[in-house]
């Protein structure tokens, strides 16, 4: 029973995690269309800031590691910096990434970028111990709290769902703000909100930042969880899991990304394993990829609005006071408004 508990708590973090992911990305291109195929990049500057900055300065060039800023932060303090810094990396390629071109071509130019993150930390080695990676990542708490083994990792599921829920409730209230629906006038007819007076360029540096910021903060509990980070755990496949979970849940609607992650990335990612082996070592492995590869296709040929759809958020344009101060109105209230003015 402890090792299947083990197991099933392991799992919990992993969704939480997946599901922060999904999150920032549906944040990022169902509400505001931006195609950030560089996403794993966001998450790995967070793992790699918070590891650094909670295993201690570097002892020099005889230790079996280096890395950048070496501190011995307490908690929450790594957190804190790790969704500081997917935010401002985030604002760094954003501000030259997402300049007025074609979504392709942003695509393009965001995938590349990651490409080129990957391989610049994998050979330099002063940056984060180049492709070994960073190892020894304490647990927060770990050593104050007078848990056992299984008791920590029920309190660590807890803790990566509280902050799952309170960054559900930040995106939520975001997505159905004024500020929102100027992200789904731009992803819908960037043209038309131009017109409006929309500064799209601003608006998708916002959007883009605070989905870095969110990436950040799934890095460092990644990272404080599995203790240790290295290029092999951020390859850009890693991109496509949580594209593949949005799409095949629906993309545009929270409650739709938090099903494709439980169908993409735990159950069909983790099924394999308790299959019996067969065909040559490797080749179950390889086949994942070629099934969430096929869901990804189905889906889009199939179903493009994923299994729950994105749920309209109509504005009644009749009540101007209640537009000036963003009022969202379901179907029912809508009729039962127009009902009371036409009496």
């Amino acid at each position: 029973m402890g090792a299947w508990e083990f197991y099933i708590t392991t799992l919990l973090v992993y969704f939480a995690i997946d599901v922060l992911s999904a999150y920032s990305l549906n944040l990022q291109f169902g509400f505001g269309g931006i195609i950030n195929l560089s996403y794993i990049i966001f998450q790995a500057i967070g793992a790699y800031v918070a590891a650094s900055v909670s295993l201690g300065p570097d002892t020099g060039a005889n230790a079996f590691q280096t890395y950048l800023f070496g501190a011995s932060l307490p908690f929450p303090l790594p957190l804190i910096l790790a969704t500081l810094a997917g935010a401002v990396l985030a604002l760094v390629i954003g501000s030259f990434g997402l300049r007025r071109m074609r979504k392709d071509y942003q695509a393009a130019v965001l995938l590349i970028v990651s490409l080129i993150a990957w391989q610049v930390v994998s050979s330099d080695t002063h940056l984060f111990n180049g492709s070994n990676g960073v190892t020894g990542v304490g647990r927060p708490l770990g050593t104050t709290l007078p848990l056992s083994s299984l008791g920590y990792q029920w309190i660590y599921v807890v803790w990566t769902l509280v902050i799952c829920a309170v960054v559900y409730l930040l995106v939520r209230w975001l997505s159905v703000s004024p500020w929102g629906r100027a992200l789904r006038a731009m992803r819908d007819q960037e043209d038309a909100a131009i017109s409006l007076g929309i500064n799209v360029t601003a608006l998708r540096l916002q959007v883009f930042v605070i989905g870095g910021a969110i990436a950040g903060l799934s890095g460092g509990l990644l990272v404080e969880y599995i203790g240790a980070w290295s290029p092999g755990a951020w390859g850009y496949a890693e991109t496509f899991v949580i594209l593949t979970a949005m799409f095949v849940g629906g993309n545009r609607n929270y409650k739709g990304v938090v099903l494709g992650t439980l169908l993409v990335p735990i159950l069909f990612l983790e099924l394999p394993r308790f299959l019996p082996p067969f065909g040559y070592p490797g080749l179950i492995d390889s086949l994942e990829w070629v099934v969430i590869g096929l869901m990804w296709m189905a889906s889009l040929l199939i179903r493009p609005q994923g299994i729950i759809p994105e749920k309209r958020n109509l504005v009644y344009a009749g009540n101007f006071d209640g537009v000036l101060r963003g009022r969202s109105m379901s179907k029912l209230s809508l009729r039962r408004t127009q009902k009371a003015e036409a009496k």
